[in-house]
């Protein structure tokens, strides 16, 4: 007949069940049919530990869920309610991990550090208040790419840096052939202070930032497709070219460029190298993957204290870790070209030649 339900079945009710947890036994309700037909999908009908609810809440707690959202969803997942507190006593848990991670051995040489800095908003006794979050991320002899770290404070400045810097002295790194960073007052001195024979490169993506602030929106994708050619050009002097170009075209914004005109040697310098050093520098992929990664945790909102930021961005590290598995591509022209180099050659296999 219309209307007529496909079956003759029939909730019945509840049952209780008590789960073992990482935080302790918990009472659930578990629904019933009258021909006891139902079975759960997310706790297994004879199932009675889900200890691996702790992954559960690592994983949420990464993506940068609050932990009120994280028990509303496990309330609408399970059925069953987690207090914010039991939540919150899962995720201090990482903590000690978090400080082994930050204070463990580094390798003695990378290739390439990317050097960088982004606002993140945490609360504080009567407001919420941006503070910097320094990042490293190195590239070892073998290409493989790795998140030395984080570090917070209210600003981004030149001694919090030279701190930085010391910090990785101590934990093992003796040589930085390349540190790629933005154009921070002082920064460049305070590298050379640690590390004497490290070669700064100015990143393109500051610099490519810096000067788009003097374009209209709605010019940003031709200005930015111009400028990429003054670092991607075949030759030094093609690259002088395009500059020259770009300043005809480009007249009615001295200046953006003027942030290109004052940073020329820290474009002309890539032309040292060959073409796969250079892209291997000015590339920004690295440096766009962790700050995207990072960034999908930022917007969710303000962060309760200095504590949630180095758990979230270390789930996010440990994630990131995860994909890269590989070398960058391109690594061994690389560091054939680099090999043409005596100095630079003699500084890598100071530590790989043992």
């Amino acid at each position: 007949a219309f209307g007529a339900k496909p079956t003759t079945d029939r909730r019945n009710g509840f049952s209780s069940k008590t789960l073992k947890t990482n935080d302790g036994p918990v009472n659930i309700q578990v629904p019933r049919d009258r021909d006891g037909l139902f079975v759960p999908t997310i706790v297994g009908k004879w199932a009675s530990n889900v200890s691996d609810i702790e992954t559960i809440v690592l994983s949420l707690y990464s993506k940068g869920m609050s932990q009120r959202d994280i028990a509303d969803a496990i309330r609408d997942i399970y059925g069953y309610d987690v207090s914010p507190e039991t939540i919150s006593a899962v995720t201090d848990r990482v903590l000690d991990t978090v400080n082994e991670w930050q204070a463990r051995r580094l390798q003695p040489i990378y290739v390439v550090l990317y050097v960088d800095c982004l606002y993140v908003s945490i609360k504080t006794e009567r407001e919420a208040k941006q503070h910097a979050v320094y990042v490293i991320t190195g590239i070892n002899v073998q290409g493989m790419k790795e998140i030395l770290g984080f570090w917070i404070n209210e600003t981004e400045g030149k001694s919090t840096w030279m701190k930085i810097f010391d910090e990785l002295r101590a934990r093992g790194v003796e040589d930085v052939v390349f540190m790629c960073m933005d154009g921070v007052t002082g920064l460049e001195e305070g590298a050379k202070v640690v590390f004497p024979e490290v070669i700064v490169q100015r990143c393109m993506v500051h610099l490519m930032r810096n000067s788009l602030q003097y374009i209209p929106s709605k010019d940003y994708a031709a200005f930015a497709s111009q400028a990429k050619q003054l670092y991607s050009a075949p030759s030094l002097e093609a690259a002088e070219r395009a500059l020259e170009q770009l300043e005809k075209d480009w007249v009615a914004y001295p200046g953006a460029i003027a942030v290109w005109k004052n940073n020329w040697q820290h474009v002309s310098q890539l032309y040292n190298y060959g073409t796969s050093v250079r892209k291997g520098i000015y590339t920004t992929n690295t440096v766009e993957s962790v700050n995207s990664s990072l960034r999908k945790v930022t917007k969710k909102g303000s962060f309760p204290n200095k504590q949630s930021v180095f758990e979230v961005f270390y789930l996010r590290a440990q994630k990131l870790s995860k994909k890269w598995t590989k070398a960058v591509r391109n690594w061994a022209d690389m560091m054939n070209e680099l090999f043409v180099e005596d100095s630079i050659r003699a500084r890598i296999e100071k530590f790989t030649c043992k």
